[in-house]
This record gives structure tokens, C-alpha cells and sequence, in this order.
């Protein structure tokens, strides 16, 4: 989308609270379920701030306290709905961590929840503003641990210190974006796994160019030279 990454490491606004009695969390909880809850029958467009208060069986005001646009409210509550899936493992193979963590979102993207991405999306292209939600509330904390995961692989010697971590990612979800919007071709966990193999092992095949052409460079503090991506 065409954000650097110190643009994705910049730590989202948080929604000022309003002046009165503390809110209720199981009527925040109640309004991210209703919101979820009606997504998955009607379109972003169709959607109404007075539907889901209604369902939620809160005042509308209420609704307004925590979140300052349906936009806002949208994404949070996918982003909540989703928060125990998506985090990035950490099994000292960046190969294994990434393919897991994809597959890990393409079930998301196969369950009910998956119409919501495309409204969010599709929304998005006509309203700046929800696509700018989109990328702080949900793409920004899952980009900060993906880098946190390439990062790893560049202190085991699995990829070139010199690695653009946002073309890698860019690369790799991108595939699976493609296949989830356009449905040219199937999206499965044989796709993600054969994808990030050909962008994982790929750059990793530039660090072994690199120390091919340093054949005769010492070690740096003990450390082993770089080796392949590890499956």
C-alpha cells in the first residue's frame, strides 16, 4: 500500500475518552459482537451506528464514546475478533513462523469473517478514512510482529542483513491478497507454503551469494555465517 515501515511502526491514536462515568466493558464487548454480528448479513454501506447500538441494546451515545466513526468501530471489532489467532510463532525457523502465521490467516479469511475484509476493503477504495483504519488498527501490530519475525531470521544467518523487509511482506501477503480478491485461482495452505518458500528461500539465496563472493571473510564475534532458510 505503499507505507514505509517506519510509517507501520508509528503507534496508533488512541481514542480520547469522553468526560463522565466509567463504561461498561461487557457493553463494549456487547457492541464489537453485534457489530460482527451484522456485518456478516449486510454490507459496509448498509451498515448503521443505530442497527448495532440497537442490537448491542446500548444507546447510540455509547456507541460514540469509544469509537469516533462505524469505520473505526468495524475494524476494531474485526481486529478484536481476530486478536488470539494471528500472532507470529517462534519455532527458530522464520520459514515455519511465517507459513504459520499465514495459514493462521487464511483461515480467518476462509471463515464468516472473511466477507468482512472484502467490505472493509472494497469500502475502503471510495473512504480514505477506513482504509486508514484498516492499516492502524489491524495491518499495523501484525506488520510490527512480522518484522520482529524477519528479524530473527536475519540473527540466525536465515536471511541477508540487507533485507527490505517491507518488499518481503509486501511479496508474501500480497499473493495471498491476489488470490482472495480476485479468486483467479485456489487460496490454500499448499499456495502460502510453496509462496513463502519461493520468497523466503529466494532471499535467502542472496546471502549465500554474498558469502560466496567473501569466501575468505572471518567470522564477527563467533557468530556462523549465514545459512539457508530452514523448513
Amino acid at each position: 500500500m505503499g507505507v514505509s515501515r517506519q510509517d507501520w511502526l508509528q503507534e496508533p491514536n488512541a481514542v480520547k475518552r469522553a468526560p463522565g462515568r466509567p463504561r461498561s466493558e461487557d457493553a463494549r464487548r456487547a457492541i464489537l459482537r453485534s457489530t460482527i454480528k451484522l456485518l456478516r448479513r449486510r454490507s459496509f454501506a448498509d451498515l448503521s451506528i443505530e442497527a448495532i447500538a440497537a442490537d448491542a441494546k446500548v444507546g447510540k451515545a455509547t456507541v460514540y464514546r469509544w469509537w469516533p466513526t462505524k469505520g473505526a468501530l468495524v475494524v476494531d471489532a474485526f481486529a478484536s475478533s481476530t486478536a488470539d489467532e494471528l500472532h507470529f510463532p517462534d519455532s527458530g525457523s522464520v520459514y515455519r513462523d511465517v507459513s504459520l502465521q499465514i495459514i493462521q490467516w487464511l483461515g480467518v479469511l476462509r471463515s464468516s469473517r472473511g466477507c468482512i475484509v472484502r467490505a472493509i476493503i472494497a469500502a475502503g477504495q471510495s473512504d480514505p478514512e477506513l482504509l486508514e483504519e484498516f492499516r492502524k488498527r489491524l495491518l499495523r501490530p501484525r506488520r510490527q510482529e512480522a518484522y520482529e519475525t524477519l528479524r530473527r531470521g536475519i540473527e540466525r544467518g536465515e536471511l541477508p542483513h540487507n533485507l527490505d523487509l517491507d518488499l518481503v511482506l509486501d511479496i508474501l501477503y500480497g499473493a495471498v491478497y491476489m488470490r482472495f480478491l480476485i479468486r483467479h485461482d485456489e487460496l490454500s495452505e499448499r499456495y502460502i507454503e510453496e509462496v513463502c518458500r519461493l520468497v523466503l528461500e529466494g532471499a535467502a539465496n542472496g546471502t549465500q551469494e554474498q558469502r560466496k563472493s567473501k569466501v575468505h571473510r572471518p567470522s564477527v564475534n563467533g557468530r556462523k555465517p549465514h545459512a539457508a532458510v530452514r523448513r
